[in-house]
């Protein structure tokens, strides 16, 4: 694992926008346009496929997957996982975003079989992690009642034994591998009032991951979007155009921006 920090976030950002890789993403209809836009604003190419038919021919071309299970459908299911199945093949990143899981039993054997596939990056909010970590509570529809640090020894024992890393966002952000643990400090108090943008999230990591190792490029990505968070969000009065401040924030920063307005600690160090 790199020293990691806001400057060696910038570094990968840049090495992104140059790259410019194309993110497959399969996630719910409230946050196609948002997390299309978020990462077009980052410097990467969307690609929002569902259909099972195209999974296989996607996996080839594209550089990562983001499987968001937030509006399920039982077609989309079997695009999840046979897309999960083909990036996995190929030897490409996937991340795994689990809106909601806790809520229904639906997305708890979608999310559980999901998880199963061992995805690259596993990112949510900390009501479902624990809920992925047979912790109980936690969980209000797709919304978390616990704070991020609840779920830090929840990400942890999942990473470890899953082999993946695991990111937990919230007013402050986590990332473990389940050895080393890395906090993440900016964002906004806007942004859970303002749907989609913890799903565009997960576009970013998946962004990330396509250019990076899997530890460095979640910490760059969580400290990318948190700088671009507080930067949009002391803009404005209000969340109604908090997605498009975003979206410029992402566009424009640079290395002093992100160091100011987001920081990056290895907990224990």
């Amino acid at each position: 694992m790199q020293s990691l920090s806001t400057e060696t976030s910038f570094a990968l950002l840049e090495k992104l926008r140059a790259e410019r890789p194309l993110v497959h993403n399969i996630t719910n209809f409230v946050a196609m346009t948002v997390s299309a836009n978020v990462l077009l604003a980052l410097g990467a190419s969307p690609a929002m496929a569902h259909a099972v038919e195209e999974q296989q021919d996607f996996a080839a071309i594209a550089s990562s997957l983001v499987v968001n299970i937030g509006t399920l459908s039982a077609p989309w299911i079997e695009a999840m996982k046979t897309a999960a199945g083909h990036y996995a093949a190929a030897g490409k990143p996937w991340v795994l975003d689990p809106v909601g899981v806790g809520a229904t039993g639906l997305r708890n054997t979608t999310a559980a079989d999901l998880l199963s596939m061992r995805p690259t990056v596993l990112r949510g909010n900390a009501g479902e992690v624990m809920a992925l970590a047979g912790m109980a509570g936690g969980v209000k529809g797709v919304d978390s009642t616990a704070g991020s640090s609840a779920a830090i020894d929840a990400a942890a024992g999942l990473a470890e034994k899953f082999g993946i890393v695991v990111a937990v966002t919230g007013e402050t952000d986590y990332v473990t591998d389940g050895v080393h643990t890395v906090e993440i400090e900016g964002g906004h108090e806007l942004m859970p009032l303002s749907t989609a943008l913890g799903c565009a999230l997960s576009g970013v990591v998946g962004a990330f991951v396509a250019v990076a190792p899997p530890f460095e490029a979640t910490v760059a990505a969580l400290a990318t979007y948190a700088a671009a968070g507080k930067i949009a969000g002391d803009l404005l009065a209000g969340p109604g155009h908090l997605p498009a401040e975003l979206c410029d924030a992402l566009y424009a920063l640079d290395a002093n921006r992100l160091a100011a307005n987001a920081s990056v600690t290895v907990m224990g160090a």
